[in-house]
């Protein structure tokens, strides 16, 4: 019996260890190679002005809402925000875990049972628009300037990113855990996980239109470091 006991405490030491080395090599590696920036494209004339925001853990992308390329409106419609107006300006998209953006209001109501389905690939995803009127550069915005070209490669990541029907529309889903009224939640495509996050996702969309971004990054600042603020 006392075998058994000396047994199982190493057992359990030996995997608690592994768990320490794996949490060391994740969070050393997302650090470090999130520090590491990837240039922009060179050349590309200023055409299109898009923002990247964050809430302190969420990365989202910004885009115009209607232009002579893209009306967002047509596969995002008005009516499905609780506060339709004409005068929006802008759209914010974010790809992340449905469980988080449905289920997790704030971080307070996250649950083991939750992260555990996230971290390991069991959730399904969600696409969270929200439509802003201006946008303004601060903390935790920046405005970054396109061309034409590039914010076309974008809208086709974007896009790529939504489940559609079979006539080709977005998914809404429908539920009251909205965070405003100008947003609204849509079925996604992917799967969220340890290694591919909503800033994963965002860092992408810089990747697709050719912008600074990390070599890979699972978190925020890492974004965000390659854009200071100007002023």
């Amino acid at each position: 019996m006392k075998k058994i006991g000396v047994c199982i405490l190493r057992t359990v030491g030996r995997f608690l260890a592994g768990v320490a080395g794996f949490a060391l090599l994740y969070f050393g590696a997302a650090w470090s190679m999130s520090r590491i920036a990837v240039p922009a494209e060179k050349d590309a004339p200023k055409q299109v002005a898009i923002y990247i925001t964050t809430n302190g853990a969420h990365t989202d992308i910004v885009v115009p809402v209607r232009n002579s390329q893209m009306d967002w409106t047509l596969m995002l419609p008005l009516e499905n925000i609780l506060s339709p107006d004409t005068v929006y300006g802008y759209v914010g998209l974010g790809w992340g875990d449905k469980g988080f953006f449905l289920d997790m209001p704030t971080w307070d109501d996250l649950t083991p049972g939750l992260a555990f389905r996230a971290t390991f690939w069991l959730n399904s995803t969600a696409m969270h628009a929200t439509y802003y009127k201006y946008m303004r550069e601060d903390a935790s915005c920046r405005r970054i300037e396109i061309s034409c070209e590039q914010y076309a490669r974008l809208c086709r990541f974007i896009e790529g990113r939504f489940r559609r029907r079979a006539d080709g529309r977005f998914i809404l889903i429908p539920t009251d855990a909205v965070y405003g009224t100008t947003d609204a939640f849509y079925e996604a495509r992917g799967r969220y996980n340890l290694f591919y996050t909503c800033n994963t996702w965002a860092n992408s969309a810089l990747a697709a239109c050719g912008q600074r971004r990390c070599l890979w990054t699972v978190f925020d600042k890492g974004i965000f470091l390659k854009y200071p603020l100007s002023n």
